[in-house]
């Protein structure tokens, strides 16, 4: 297993596409192998994907929005995560209230996600703990949004809403992009090892179900975001 970290989890200190660049040297003096963009802030791609290669680090994926999935959007969204060199892209939400709501969402991503598979790139949608919860026909919208397109389950959310992580892991790992991996405290998310989520649970599910990316991820780090994934990784390598 590899170890990317979403760059949603250093926002606070990205104020620019230079801030964008220089960090990227300091995920990989940490020790992360890979990265997860969370907005470009500007930079075009030619540039993100020859600060990667200088760095060492791999593009793992990206959180764009869903009108990048649809149709007048999508070579063009297609064009830049294939210059940067990442296997699947996807969505960190979108509308999933009603049933009506998650059929739309997944008619767009699992229209993109049949075009660019043929293309070797898959497309994923990123749970929050909504999706645990059931719509007015009794299904839950992680279940009907997995039936269009690829998951990125966000394993602290999943936790927080009752869900076996290790059965939904395994139960869907022909389904599953990658994994976020993320701690917290009573629906607060902390660095790992800091909160009530079974990391090493989690760890087993993504060993046993040939999940080849982890990927680290806080909403809301504290202090600041640099020092949460500093403590997250070193936790996370204590433990792997």
């Amino acid at each position: 297993m590899k170890i990317a970290v979403q760059l949603y989890s250093i926002r606070d200190c990205i104020k620019s596409g230079d801030d964008l660049l220089r960090l990227l040297g300091r995920v990989k003096e940490l020790g992360y192998d890979g990265v997860e963009f969370a907005g470009y802030y500007g930079v075009d791609a030619e540039t993100l994907r020859a600060r990667l290669d200088e760095t060492g680090l791999v593009c793992v994926g990206s959180h764009l929005g869903l009108d990048d999935f649809k149709d007048e959007n999508l070579e063009a969204t297609y064009t830049f995560a294939k210059t940067l060199g990442t296997p699947q892209i996807g969505v960190g939400g979108a509308p999933h209230s009603t049933l009506e709501e998650c059929e739309a969402t997944g008619s767009v991503l699992g229209k993109a996600d049949e075009i660019l598979g043929k293309r070797g790139m898959n497309v994923y949608y990123h749970n929050h703990c909504e999706e645990f919860k059931p719509l007015e026909n009794g299904t839950l919208p992680i279940d009907v949004l997995k039936s269009y397109c690829h998951l990125q389950i966000d394993t602290y959310w999943s936790y927080y809403a009752g869900a076996d992580n290790y059965k939904l892991i395994t139960e869907n790992k022909d389904r599953i992009s990658t994994l976020h991996l993320k701690d917290g405290v009573d629906g607060k998310p902390v660095a790992l090892g800091e909160g009530t989520n079974d990391i090493p649970l989690v760890l087993k599910a993504a060993k046993d179900s040939g999940i080849e990316w982890l990927v680290v991820e806080n909403d809301n780090p504290v202090p600041d975001g640099i020092s949460d994934i500093e403590r997250s990784i070193k936790y996370l390598k204590s433990i792997i």
